[in-house]
């Protein structure tokens, strides 16, 4: 039986390339097309998002770990990448395929040993990091938790698992004060004229989301909420409740 190479697995299929070429960035340079087409490039890019390893790893089959690097900063600098991600969101929506019953939640990643060695002016270094967008933050969304050095990253989805927006903080930072945060930076564009629609019909968490303040901001922007209520508010309104019914 054949089998597939583990390192194109994941590769972009046909149908998802007819999606995705029409969006991407006309080519400045006049001439010759190059060797290594965007196609394997991009793949290249995710294979390595994917799974982590250094560039040098990346298979020899996506083309030189330069060129798959190069492309990659140079469309994280330009803001290519979040342009991108916009327009298959709205793309999206205009076909009907975002349910908007958005789920909040976090998760962190363990940082590598070496990524306590950053300088701390990474500003005058020859290649700033980052891309286009908000300034990188002063602590690199890198903290120290239980599990040593962490990143945390903080996640609004719609109900086919397709994230609408994302937040990166240090790992120690608490979930509850990056709730409002995350949601107020969903902005998925509507076909046509008008304002990117931000206000979900439903908002899903778990009960570590459920402040006062975070369901008030929720009332005042009229968004229904499914998260549960924490044990201690519940022992604290039988408290109330005992004597009024005694």
């Amino acid at each position: 039986m054949p089998t597939l190479l583990a390192a194109g697995r994941h590769d972009l299929a046909d149908c998802e390339w007819c999606v995705l070429e029409p969006l991407l960035p006309a080519g400045n340079k006049a001439g010759r097309p190059p060797k290594w087409g965007r196609r394997r490039l991009i793949d290249g890019i995710r294979w390595r998002t994917r799974t982590g390893s250094p560039w040098r790893d990346v298979p020899p089959c996506y083309g030189p770990w330069q060129s798959v690097y190069g492309l990659f900063r140079r469309w994280q600098q330009d803001g290519t990448w979040k342009w991108l991600l916009t327009a298959l969101q709205a793309l999206a929506d205009a076909a009907g395929h975002v349910t908007w019953d958005v789920s909040v939640d976090s998760g962190t990643a363990r940082a590598h040993q070496h990524a306590a060695g950053a300088r701390k002016d990474s500003a005058a270094q020859q290649e700033p990091p980052g891309g286009d967008g908000p300034p990188e933050p002063a602590d690199h969304a890198l903290g120290r938790s239980r599990g040593g050095l962490t990143t945390k990253f903080h996640l609004a989805c719609e109900q086919g698992q397709k994230p609408l927006a994302v937040i990166v903080t240090a790992g120690q930072r608490g979930d509850s004060p990056q709730f409002t945060v995350v949601l107020d930076a969903i902005r998925v564009p509507r076909p046509g004229r008008g304002r990117p629609r931000t206000r979900p019909d439903r908002v899903l968490a778990d009960k570590a989301y459920g402040s006062r303040a975070n369901r008030a901001w929720m009332r005042r922007r009229g968004i229904r909420c499914t998260i549960p209520e924490a044990t201690l508010h519940i022992a604290a309104i039988g408290e109330w409740l005992r004597p009024l019914t005694s």
